[in-house]
């Protein structure tokens, strides 16, 4: 089972409890600990999850017990992620000077995170080094969430830990959202400065002299509702080019399962609008497996269609840019690239030869090397994996 089915099996898990679920030990045991385990952390390892942590440097508090944090997370050795537990129902969303005390004070630690089971905010050191954020660089939902949240999740499992990845990536994000709430701001309500840089930079073509003759205000109150008006028919004009981008793809050649089927092995194969493209029997044979492969998931049911092109064959999910595995299946040599990271289709893959391309071949991550199409029945769990992942984002 791959992470995002770890996770929906999760959200339907947490759905189940969350209502009879009250406290905070409650919320630890049946919320936050079995989040935890999905991230890839052994729960009942105290070398790995450390629950009441106590640091070191840790103050007492007016009782003489040491204040601590709720949870620790440790990768060999290395305490990586502290965690402030809420009690199912209250707010994720402040968190108390301890948190901060640890976060500083662990200077290997840059993830922090506070939840109440449902809602995690997970926090870093953006604005100063070793000082812990007042604001979440990220938030997830486990019982709301979208297929790029999921991905953005996956930072923070065991296996892909990587504090620098982190920390770019979480830059990334606060600059997008920072803008994307700007931009948002004056597509809504475009401000004066706004209004007059675009008044200036259309005054580098002619203007008529009642324009260039007004003042200031008067300009800002002339080209205000101009300004709207564009930013509309701009919007608008950007959604139609990218439905009509969309159709465009929809009607490319492509052969959908029926016609392939059909053409079965000793009919003749329809003559493809591009001549240059020929659909193999040996292409065929390959999408009738993966097909069957596909059709063994237990948790979607998107039927497999493909794409035959000069360099490859695509199998896809209704839509050429849906695809999950491309085949290049020439006499010389065979092999398959999926959108799987290099790690996980390895282990999926034992004994066959993985390649990573992700810095090499857009979208694609991985490639995979086989003698011929009886390989594809030996590696069923990695094409169900890719079926499945695709699947889960549609």
């Amino acid at each position: 089972m791959g992470f995002s089915e770890d996770i929906a099996k999760l959200s339907e898990q947490v759905r189940k409890r969350v209502d009879l679920v009250m406290g905070e030990e409650a919320t630890k045991m049946a919320l936050i600990q079995p989040f935890l385990s999905v991230l890839g952390y052994d729960v009942f390892n105290p070398t790995e999850v450390m629950p009441e942590y106590v640091a070191d440097f840790a103050d007492k508090k007016r009782s003489g017990q040491f204040k601590k944090v709720d949870y620790a997370l440790a990768i060999n050795g290395t305490i990586v992620i502290i965690v402030e537990a809420k009690a199912r129902g209250q707010k994720a969303e402040a968190h108390d000077g301890q948190l901060s005390l640890y976060f500083n004070g662990l200077l290997k630690t840059k993830v922090a995170i506070v939840t109440n089971g449902t809602d995690y905010r997970f926090f870093t050191e953006l604005r100063d080094k070793n000082y812990m954020d007042k604001e979440p660089f990220f938030s997830f939902n486990v019982l709301k969430y979208d297929s790029k949240e999921i991905e953005n999740l996956k930072l923070f499992h065991r296996d892909y830990f990587d504090a620098t990845a982190i920390g770019s990536q979480a830059e990334e994000m606060v600059h997008v959202k920072g803008m994307t709430h700007l931009v948002g701001n004056l597509l809504r309500s475009p401000s004066e400065n706004f209004v007059r840089f675009l008044v200036t930079e259309l005054g580098k073509a002619p203007l008529s002299d009642e324009v260039q003759g007004k003042s200031k205000n008067k300009v800002f109150e002339k080209f205000e509702p101009i300004v709207k008006k564009s930013i509309q028919s701009s919007l608008l004009e950007l959604m139609t080019r990218s439905l009509s981008q969309e159709m465009t793809q929809a009607v490319e050649i492509s052969k959908d399962s029926n016609a392939l089927l059909e053409a079965g092995d000793t009919e003749e194969l329809p003559e493809p609008e591009d001549s240059k493209i020929i659909t193999t029997e040996e292409e065929i044979k390959a999408y009738e497996k993966i097909k069957a492969i596909a059709e063994t998931s237990t948790g979607f049911d998107l039927e497999v269609q493909c794409k035959d092109t000069i360099n490859y064959f695509g199998l896809n999910l209704g839509k050429t840019n849906w695809w999950f595995m491309r085949l290049y299946l020439s006499s010389q040599k065979k092999s398959f690239v999926t959108r799987i990271f290099i790690d996980e289709a390895q282990s999926l893959a034992p004994g066959f030869e993985v390649q990573d391309l992700s810095s090499s071949l857009g979208d694609a991550t991985s490639k995979v090397i086989i003698s011929d199409i009886g390989d594809l029945d030996k590696l069923a769990p990695l094409i169900l994996r890719c079926y499945e992942l695709e699947a889960a984002k549609h």
